[in-house]
C-alpha cells in the first residue's frame, strides 16, 4: 500500500492482507469549517464536495471499492458489511469477504480496529461513550465468534484524556461496569471529570480476552492541525477509518 502522508496507518502486527487506515482533516476540498478532507455527508458541508471527498479518499487510499457506509447512532449494533444495504444504522461493521471496506466516521470518539492473528476477519467500530457503556465491542467480539488471544486490536485517533471533560452521568454510566473502570477518570475541583476513552475501550477489550493492543496515542481535540473535532468546534468535518481484506493473490 502507498503510504500517504494524510493518512495514518497502523502500528500493529497484523496480516499482509489485512489493509487499515485513518484519514486525517488534510487532502480534501471543503471549505472552513469542515477544511479540508471532510467525509461526512450529515455534518452540513456541501454534499457534492464531500463525494468529492469521498473519490479522492477511494483514489488515494486504492480502496478496492465504495466503502461501506453507515449511518452511525452511538448504539451497540454491528452488522456484517458484505450482507447489508449502505447507511444500515449500525456502529461497527465487519466482514470475512476479501474486498469489502468496512468503515466508521469519526470526530472524537475513538475508531477501534480489529483483526484476527490468520487474516481472515476484520472489523471497525465506532467507540464513542453511549456505544461503550452499551456494549459495542463485547458485541463485535461476540460477531467475530473467534477467541479474544486470536484478536489484535488498534485504536485510532480519538479526544485524548486531558480533554474529555465529562458530567457524573459518563462517570455513572460505567461504574457497573467494575471498579476498574475508576481508573479511567480523574476528578476534578468543579465536580466534573475527565475520562480517558482509551482506557475504557482498552479494558472493555481486555475484559473479552482482547491482549493484543496497540495505538491510543493522539489527542483530537488538541492537534487541530491535524483532526476534525466536534469537542473543540462543535460544527465540523468527520475523519474516516477504513479496514479491508486484500483478494490479490
Amino acid at each position: 500500500m502507498v503510504k500517504e502522508p494524510e493518512f495514518i496507518y497502523p502500528d500493529w502486527p497484523a496480516p499482509a492482507n489485512v489493509k487499515a487506515l485513518s484519514t486525517t482533516r488534510i487532502g480534501g476540498y471543503s471549505k472552513p469549517p469542515f477544511d479540508s478532507l471532510n467525509l461526512s455527508l450529515r455534518s452540513g458541508d456541501d454534499v457534492e464536495i464531500v463525494k468529492q471527498n469521498r473519490a479522492r479518499l477511494i483514489e488515494r487510499a486504492k480502496l478496492p471499492g465504495e466503502p461501506v457506509w453507515l449511518r452511525q447512532t452511538h448504539s451497540s449494533t454491528v452488522v456484517d458489511a458484505s450482507r447489508i444495504e449502505p447507511y444500515t444504522e449500525a456502529d461497527g461493521s465487519h466482514t470475512a469477504e476479501p474486498g469489502v471496506v468496512c468503515v466508521v466516521l469519526t470526530a472524537d470518539c475513538c475508531p477501534v480496529f480489529l483483526c484476527d492473528r490468520l487474516g481472515s476477519r476484520v472489523a471497525v467500530l465506532h467507540c464513542g461513550w453511549r456505544g461503550l457503556a452499551r456494549g459495542l465491542i463485547e458485541e463485535a467480539v461476540r460477531q467475530l465468534a473467534l477467541p479474544g488471544p486470536e484478536l489484535l486490536a488498534w485504536l485510532g485517533p480519538a479526544i485524548g484524556p486531558t480533554a474529555f471533560e465529562v458530567g457524573e452521568d459518563v462517570y455513572a454510566a460505567f461504574a457497573d461496569h467494575g471498579p476498574e473502570a475508576a481508573d479511567a477518570f480523574t476528578g476534578k475541583e468543579n465536580g466534573r471529570w475527565l475520562a480517558n476513552i482509551y482506557a475504557l475501550v482498552t479494558q472493555q477489550l481486555k475484559a473479552v480476552g482482547v491482549v493484543n493492543i496497540a495505538g491510543g496515542d493522539y489527542c483530537t481535540v488538541t492537534d487541530r492541525g491535524k483532526f476534525f473535532s466536534y469537542r473543540r468546534e462543535r460544527v465540523c468535518g468527520h475523519m474516516a477509518s477504513l479496514i479491508w481484506l486484500d483478494g490479490k493473490v
